[in-house]
């Protein structure tokens, strides 16, 4: 099983502690959605546990993987969004899941090799569970490792990153990204690989779903804003109806290139009104309100809030 290539470091590293006999008991697996961080957790874990790795990849046959791909594996845990009482999922991971969880890895392996626990996403932890967390970090049974993803990691406390060994994912070098979208069939790489920002993951996930289209649908309509044309209450609508945390993250972007392009030639493609101060702050807001789409706020308040300030 061979990894993505911008996971290489990050493997040959762990690989490299694992020899050693050096594995830290706590993982935090942090960077940005669409680098693959789940699936380099997914290949560790199944080498980790694994009768016959090799080079800390999985056999695929023995009981332990056969197990693991079944779901049933009796020494691996993994913890996300659980369900209330009326079985609507939760958006945060409370602490009674911690204590759970923690009650679970304090019992001995049924296997007799390594735990593993996953807490995915872990910046969804509310203050309670994090606190909670802490005792099982700072006194971790033997062979048991506790692994946490998160694309927001300072949403964590320090006192929980700072109990982990961080591996952070970047974005990998613009060749190096072309390169694995053009081999894996993606059209227009280029400017699927902008559209995402420089996120390969993320460019293969959008190039099949219309995101470019909706990219220069976003830069039509601020660009007709700004003229004066159209109603804010018609683009809400518009936004909300179809990937409006995809739209506001191109709205980020456009804002960005209108500052650039203002910076060198006086003039952006957007025609916007507002000085370099303006948009910055614009810029900002625009990030603000995605953020506020995780919270209970009504988004359409939020999108006419933020494009009735855009000129």
């Amino acid at each position: 099983m061979n990894g993505l290539p911008w996971h290489a470091e990050h493997w040959a590293r762990l690989q490299a502690r694992r020899q050693r006999d050096a594995l830290p008991h706590a993982l935090l697996l942090c960077g940005a959605a669409g680098l693959g961080k789940r699936a380099f957790v997914q290949r560790f874990v199944a080498g980790l546990l694994c009768a016959e790795p090799v080079n800390g990849d999985a056999c695929g046959h023995c009981r332990s993987c056969l197990l693991l791909a079944a779901g049933s594996h009796p020494d691996v845990v993994s913890l996300s969004f659980g369900l209330r009482k009326d079985g609507v999922q939760r958006s945060e991971i409370v602490v009674d899941q911690i204590r759970e969880l923690s009650a679970r890895l304090a019992m001995n392996s049924q296997f007799g090799g390594w735990q593993v626990a996953t807490i995915d996403p872990a910046d969804a932890m509310n203050p309670a569970a994090a606190n909670a967390l802490l005792k099982t970090l700072e006194e971790p049974a033997s062979q048991t490792m506790l692994i946490l993803l998160a694309d927001a990691p300072w949403r964590l406390p320090q006192t929980i990153r700072s109990r982990c060994q961080r591996i952070e994912f970047h974005l990998p070098a613009t060749t190096e990204a072309l390169t694995w979208l053009q081999d894996e069939g993606v059209r227009d790489a280029a400017a699927a690989l902008a559209a995402a920002g420089g996120n390969p993951g993320l460019a293969r996930a959008w190039s099949g779903e219309g995101a470019l289209e909706r990219r220069q649908e976003v830069r039509k309509d601020l660009t007709a804003l700004a003229a004066g044309r159209g109603q804010p209450t018609e683009v809400v609508k518009r936004w909300l109806d179809n990937e409006p945390a995809q739209r506001l993250w191109f709205a980020a972007q456009a804002t960005a290139d209108e500052i650039k392009a203002r910076s060198a030639a006086g003039t952006g493609p957007l025609a916007s009104a507002m000085d370099v101060e303006s948009l910055g702050c614009w810029y900002d807001a625009v990030n603000r309100t995605r953020e506020g789409f995780r919270g209970p706020l009504r988004g359409d308040l939020l999108l006419l809030e933020l494009l009735a300030q855009w000129r």
